[in-house]
């Protein structure tokens, strides 16, 4: 009886440990797409702040949109010197809450074609819909489109974009 007990409880442990979801670092570590964003992110010592309760909204920029920054951009913020500089463009991709593209497209209609949001560095994103897509336009009037929507963690939800936004 005290062994079909231990056994019960260790399947009820590896049962609950399978069935818990990926908080949005897990789910971008997962992604090949974004191996450039998950190096920067560890490099600002941003993962335990984004494995928290959140809820995030993560705009994640994939490798191919961090290649399209001037050559040498990324190797030069991935330094230690630069983390503080690195720390305000990473969470410049992240607003506070849990906006689905529903929610997001929706908050775009209801601002009659725009909505200004709120990043956790503090800065101004504008979402509006350019042919169809939800387009995000930073401060310096630079401009990303998302290109995948809904890439649910247990602590938020991930939208890829094409390009990296920046603040002033």
């Amino acid at each position: 009886m005290k062994n079909l007990f231990v056994i019960m409880f260790a399947l009820a442990i590896s049962v609950s440990a399978f069935s818990q979801k990926k908080d949005v670092v897990d789910v971008a570590i997962s992604s090949a797409d974004h191996t450039t964003l998950v190096a920067a992110v560890t490099a600002a010592d941003l993962v335990t702040v984004l494995k928290g309760a959140g809820p995030f909204t993560v705009f994640a920029p994939t490798n191919a949109a961090f290649a399209k920054l001037p050559a040498g951009t990324v190797e030069s913020l991935l330094k230690p010197e630069n983390k503080a500089q690195l720390s305000k463009i990473l969470t410049y991709h992240v607003v506070s809450g849990n906006l689905d593209a529903t929610a997001v497209v929706a908050a775009i209609k209801e601002g009659k074609g725009k909505v200004e949001l709120t990043t956790v560095s503090g800065g101004k994103l504008v979402a509006s819909m350019d042919n169809g897509k939800v387009k995000l336009t930073d401060e310096a009037g630079n401009s990303a489109y998302v290109t995948a929507t809904d890439l649910k963690g247990s602590n938020g939800v991930i939208h890829v974009i094409d390009g990296v936004v920046l603040p002033k």
